[in-house]
């Protein structure tokens, strides 16, 4: 993980921040550091993944999800990801990150982040979201929403493109032989 101090201010500060409900969207704001930016005088797209990660934390300590799982050993773990990337985020430029369930399947959640400034999307993220407790294996999604206390309000319909991107991007999974053939 990098930007530890980013990460220790998420840590700290979400005690005197609105809480919220697993279903909300949580809101980040962030600012373009020079140590974010690349040569091209724009924010790294590394950075982009990093502070993805930051404001999920974010929002699961704010929903007081981080708390319960924690005390279970479950944790998350970002098994794919997709970035599309409309505009650049350039140094001292203020954004926002915000952070909502989009759904989820048999296996996984789904998490749609966008980087946003003056209310207009400069970047948008889809995470694919799984659990693993320590030593029980992997819980599925209704495990997990049943040990928070069940999914506030009407679940969501996983996005049909979300489906597709899901199954077209697929590995084999970790036990299985994945040979690169590219040389």
């Amino acid at each position: 993980m990098k930007l530890w101090l980013r990460l220790i201010w998420a840590h700290l500060s979400w005690r005197w921040r609105s809480r919220l409900q697993v279903s909300s969207v949580g809101v980040r704001n962030f600012v373009v550091w020079p140590t974010d930016i690349d040569i091209f005088m724009h924010m790294n797209n590394g950075i982009y993944l990093t502070l993805l990660d930051i404001a999920r934390f974010d929002l699961m300590k704010r929903a007081g999800a981080w708390q319960k799982l924690k005390k279970l050993k479950i944790h998350p773990v970002v098994v794919q990801e997709t970035i599309t990337f409309r505009k650049s985020l350039t140094p001292w430029l203020r954004f926002q990150v915000q952070t909502k369930l989009i759904g989820w399947d048999e296996q996984a959640f789904f998490i749609g982040q966008r980087f946003v400034v003056k209310g207009e999307i400069y970047a948008e993220a889809v995470v694919k979201l799984r659990f693993l407790q320590s030593p029980k294996g992997i819980p599925t999604p209704d495990e997990v929403n049943e040990k928070l206390g069940g999914w506030p309000g009407e679940v969501p319909v996983l996005p049909e493109w979300v489906t597709e991107w899901n199954k077209g991007v697929a590995l084999p999974k970790g036990r299985e032989a994945a040979p690169s053939d590219w040389v």
